[in-house]
């Protein structure tokens, strides 16, 4: 080979590389920032194959799609004092690449931006809220006002806040052990009261059935007594005839009456007459 032909396959390929040097391709979901000698000078937003100058320019790529950005927890204070640990995160999208470029440079600066100004807007408005209302449905409105914050905040920096989030918020784990003794104590005091509620019900519910018993077996004794009353009355009427018929016989039953009631037992000792009236019945014949 000639020195002639290596001078030409020597600057060919360096034309080769001068010609790819120049060409980069834009993803669609990519936005390209061109410096020369570190100043913009243009902006790219469609996707396709581009050229630079080689050596002169170089290209900067940034994110079209909506990027996430989570904040380290932090603790700040609600309008009734309470003490918060809060966990945030911001969604978003960067619309302006040089504005982007020329006050946070990259996106670990944008985050080191952001991260001061979500902290200042997150004690800003919780600052105005109650723990209560942060808990309820008006924390979505809680949610806008912080996001309205930093919005405004961050269009210096050429991006468009999409979202912040509050992912957790608890309280300091001192105040949660205290509040949860204070629930158990609530909860327990709440179950002393049902449960001297139930014993009053049951001494209730227990003197009304003492005094229905009491009454049914008042009622069932009168009953009973004037049905043996009755009884007794219609046998003394029925004796009185009987008796009224055959008086000699009437004695006579009665007689025997007695003398069952008073022997009716082996070990019964009587000292009488026997000559009296009582064992006239038993004369000797």
């Amino acid at each position: 080979m000639t020195n002639q032909t290596k001078k030409i396959l020597i600057i060919s390929t360096i034309a080769i590389l001068l010609f790819l040097s120049t060409m980069f391709t834009v993803d669609q979901r990519q936005q390209v920032l061109i410096l020369q000698f570190g100043e913009p000078i243009r902006i790219i937003n469609k996707p396709g194959i581009k050229f630079k100058v080689p050596l002169l320019q170089n290209a900067v790529f940034f994110d079209k799609r909506i990027i996430d950005l989570g904040i380290s927890e932090q603790e700040v204070i609600a309008s009734d004092q309470k003490r918060l640990i809060i966990n945030a995160f911001a969604k978003y999208k960067i619309t302006d690449p040089l504005k982007f470029y020329t006050t946070v440079g990259t996106t670990q600066g944008f985050a080191n931006k952001i991260s001061g100004i979500l902290d200042s807007s997150l004690r800003q408005v919780i600052g105005e809220v109650t723990l209560s209302e942060l808990l309820t449905e008006n924390r979505s409105n809680i949610m806008a006002k912080i996001k309205d914050v930093v919005s405004t905040a961050s269009e210096i920096f050429g991006v468009e806040i999409v979202d912040v989030r509050i992912m957790r918020a608890d309280l300091p784990k001192e105040n949660s052990d205290a509040i949860y003794a204070r629930m158990q104590t609530e909860r327990e005091k709440e179950a002393r009261e049902i449960r001297a509620n139930g014993a009053e019900e049951a001494d209730k519910i227990r003197a009304a059935a003492d005094k229905e018993r009491t009454i049914i077996l008042a009622e069932a004794k009168k009953k009973a007594d004037i049905t043996r009353g009755n009884g007794e009355a219609e046998s003394n009427k029925i004796y009185a005839n009987s008796y009224g018929r055959d008086p000699e016989f009437a004695d006579f039953y009665r007689s025997m009456s007695a003398y069952k009631e008073a022997l009716n037992s082996e070990k019964t000792k009587m000292v009488i007459s026997p000559d009296g009236e009582f064992f006239k019945y038993f004369g000797n014949k």
